[in-house]
């Protein structure tokens, strides 16, 4: 088996999606939030950078919260022009993850289903559209389009 050939096949998986114009809308949603959440962290960080992670209980809180508003900033960007969108989405599920464990779960067990519902309701939607991303691709009015079919075998 050629790897070459093996390697280019792969490469083509990442750019494949969907063709429809669905998911601009999903893009638009998930990369305009991400990237606007990552900027405030650092223009207010004691509201939603350094001072959010240190309230939370994150040990070296300064470095976590410029670590996720920079993977948030990327990410959020390579979503919004459709760019590996599939990549992009993992980091962003990864921290969505890590912010129900660490702030959403404690309401659930201290507070109960409603306060929990109440303030999970962003994250959750937020969940569900990386996973739509990771699933389905960017669409067909994205990078990763142009490039699939640029490439497609």
């Amino acid at each position: 088996m050629n790897i070459m050939k093996t390697n280019k096949g792969s490469m083509t998986n990442i750019f494949r999606t969907q063709k429809d114009n669905r998911a601009i809308l999903v893009r638009l949603t998930v990369g305009l939030i991400f990237l606007t959440e990552g900027m405030q962290k650092y223009l207010f960080p004691e509201l939603l950078g350094t001072g959010r992670f240190s309230t939370i209980g994150f040990g070296n809180p300064a470095f976590w919260a410029y670590f996720t508003a920079t993977f948030e900033i990327i990410c959020g960007a390579l979503i919004l022009i459709g760019l590996i969108t599939r990549i992009a989405s993992v980091p962003l599920i990864i921290i969505m993850i890590t912010a129900f464990i660490s702030t959403k779960l404690p309401i659930l067990i201290h507070k109960g289903i409603w306060p929990w519902a109440h303030e999970y309701r962003t994250d959750f939607a937020m969940t569900l559209l990386l996973l739509y991303i990771l699933i389905y691709g960017s669409g067909n009015w994205s990078v990763d389009s142009k490039i699939y079919e640029a490439r497609k075998p």
